[in-house]
């Protein structure tokens, strides 16, 4: 439970998983906003570019590797805005993802152009993971923003 004297301020995109696992999207507390893991939905919950799965039910190829993560850091932009962050704020961030060398490949890029740098500023982790919540999902992202007090 939380203390009432504890002040938290909390961001959701309002999609079905919120409320089924039971969390915050953002959660603010002092000048740290702390991002659960993102993906690559729409506002809806769509997901946006959908892996292909195979007969198994996991992902055939990783094409859409570059798409996922592009979404997944403009939800990350999105959510930073409500609190008046932007990625210039980040300090930390852990990516997610099924395939290593494919994330790696599709995420250089990506990255380099949201953070709008060559070396953007940021402390990264890329971990392997063998399943994400989804099973036509390829990569999660969290992140971790410090306002400038």
């Amino acid at each position: 439970m939380q203390r009432p004297d504890h002040k938290r301020r909390i961001e959701n995109f309002g999609v079905a998983w919120e409320a089924l696992f039971g969390y915050a999207q953002a959660v603010q507390v002092k000048d740290t906003i702390y991002l659960s893991g993102q993906l690559s939905h729409d506002g809806q919950g769509n997901l946006i570019a959908p892996a292909v799965l195979d007969a198994h039910g996991k992902p055939a190829d990783f094409s859409a590797m570059e798409a996922q993560v592009r979404q997944t850091y403009i939800n990350a932009i999105e959510l930073l805005a409500r609190f008046g962050a932007t990625l210039d704020d980040v300090v930390e961030e852990t990516l997610y993802v099924l395939d290593v060398p494919e994330a790696f490949a599709a995420a250089s890029t990506v990255r380099k152009q949201m953070y709008g740098a060559a070396m953007p500023s940021v402390a990264s982790n890329l971990i392997g993971v063998s399943r994400l919540a989804f099973p036509e999902q390829l990569v999660e992202v969290t992140f971790r923003a410090v306002l400038d007090g």
